[in-house]
């Protein structure tokens, strides 16, 4: 008689190999994070109404007037009114882009190179930190695209909440190392910052920040790191859940295109998106062209107006490229509802001030900067970068608030100022693994609640973030002072 195991006598050792591989790596304490989260995890815009509460409180608790809460938070109500629907774009013209038949086949090609499921999930997290470095909104696009294509693999049963959580790491790690740093581009372009700050930093070149070598290897660490918690943390065996298993369709099938009547010629002809589709494509040549293509990525509104063109013209006829706009446009309600929220509490931070005209931020750069004389200035404006991402998410936007006090204690104990920029930005972007505010276009990408995926982007914060502030301690020793330039 054979001795041969059957298919399902193999199978079983497969799944119990994976389980006791499972015993040397992050997998177990990943998925009881992610099974704890998605018990307790409110909504984000829960979320967003405690971060009121608490933030409100604070101010109060310093001297603040009740009144005086409720009027900067009304007043900052609706500062992010524009970058909420630059963010409704990117969710629309992303999902559009990535349902047009040529950009859906050249991602389930790449996708379909891993061969095990948690390389999948470490492939995601490496394309999306590869792409932030370019654009941060770019990033947003590429990880969801990256995780539906791997939810939609029939031949490997890939974890969908890990591949999402991967996806989301070009904002939770690196986008702020890159091109779209809004730090360090403002202090590149001297008439872009404020005359306030410019008198105190004066002019930092990109040398100096995002092009050193030592925000080179502190993006190395960030990156390897990343790659490492996402292989080893993605589900194996019994424990993944594909998309199908959460109940998330991830076809992007293209629908039928028929015409039923005369009057719908000019939807199933390519004629207007051809004519419209290419004036729009000369103007971004011409934009690039005038100010450089540094500019044009680092440009929001250039970089939406590029990809709704792309996604315009891939789907060659503009039936189809309204029917995949209407069905990603649900998926903006989460951006549109809450960033206001978010912007309301970042008036509270800044402008709530009490009687000596001091704010909450006032305070928390007051004791950080008091704590920098014992563990060193980089380093507690690292720490100082996580906890205020955690209240006021910016995308670095914040920095020309928070700049005039992290310079000034720079001054003092005549710390870079080139590199606390780097550092300042590459920690923020930690923040972000906690505080739901950036997951919102991805999770419309997605299909998926937040609590879906926060239990795994919790355990890239638990690695991340003492990897990180190590990195910097190491890196700022023998860092030389130069003093600012204004030229």
């Amino acid at each position: 008689m054979s001795t041969k195991p059957d298919k399902h006598t193999l199978a079983d050792v497969e799944a119990g190999g994976a389980r006791r591989r499972s015993r040397f790596s992050l997998e177990p304490l990943a998925v009881r994070s992610a099974s704890w989260v998605e018990k307790w995890f409110p909504d984000t815009f829960v979320i967003a109404l405690l971060a009121i509460v608490v933030v409100g409180v604070a101010a109060i608790a310093i001297g603040s007037t009740p009144a005086t809460v409720m009027s900067s938070f009304g007043n900052g109500f609706w500062d992010l009114l524009p970058f909420a629907m630059q963010m409704a774009i990117i969710i629309v013209g992303g999902y559009a882009l990535a349902s047009s038949k040529p950009v859906r086949t050249l991602i389930e090609r790449l996708a379909a190179k891993p061969g095990t499921a948690r390389g999948a999930v470490a492939f995601v997290a490496f394309c999306t930190m590869v792409s932030s470095l370019l654009s941060w909104g770019f990033s947003l696009i590429v990880g969801g695209l990256f995780a539906r294509a791997m939810g939609r693999r029939k031949d490997l049963r890939v974890d969908y909440r890990a591949a999402s959580a991967a996806g989301f790491m070009g904002i939770g790690a690196t986008c702020l190392l890159g091109l779209s740093s809004a730090p360090a581009l403002l202090h590149a372009t001297p008439e872009s910052v404020p005359q306030t700050l410019y008198e105190i930093s004066g002019y930092i070149p990109l040398t100096q920040t995002m092009f050193s070598w030592r925000s080179g290897v502190l993006l190395l660490v960030m990156g390897t790191v990343s790659v490492l918690v996402a292989y080893y943390t993605a589900p194996t065996g019994d424990r993944i859940k594909t998309a199908a298993d959460l109940g998330v369709d991830v076809t992007d099938e293209p629908a039928d295109q028929k015409r039923s009547r005369p009057g719908e010629w000019l939807e199933y002809s390519p004629l207007l998106s051809i004519v419209i589709g290419g004036a729009m494509a000369v103007w971004i040549i011409g934009k690039v062209i005038s100010e450089g293509p540094l500019s044009a990525v680092s440009d929001l509104n250039s970089y939406n107006f590029l990809i709704l063109t792309l996604a315009l013209l891939l789907h060659w006829r503009p039936r189809s490229f309204v029917q995949a706009a209407s069905r990603a446009t649900p998926a903006t309600s989460g951006v549109i509802i809450q960033f206001p929220v978010y912007a309301g509490i970042a008036g509270i931070l800044v402008s709530a001030t009490n009687g000596a005209d001091m704010s909450l931020s006032h305070y928390l750069a007051e004791a950080f900067t008091w704590a920098g004389q014992y563990i060193g200035l980089p380093v507690v404006v690292g720490i100082y970068s996580i906890v205020m991402g955690l209240f006021v998410p910016s995308a670095g936007a914040k920095w020309a608030l928070e700049a005039p006090y992290v310079f000034e204690a720079a001054t003092e104990s005549q710390t870079n100022f080139g590199w606390l920029v780097q550092v300042y930005s590459s920690t923020e972007s930690l923040a972000n693994l906690i505080n739901p505010f950036w997951m919102l276009p991805l999770l419309g990408l997605v299909g998926l609640k937040a609590r879906n995926i926060v239990g795994y982007t919790l355990m890239y914060f638990i690695v991340l973030a003492p990897a990180t502030l190590t990195a910097i301690w190491v890196l700022s020793i023998g860092v030389p002072w130069v003093p600012p330039v204004f030229p």
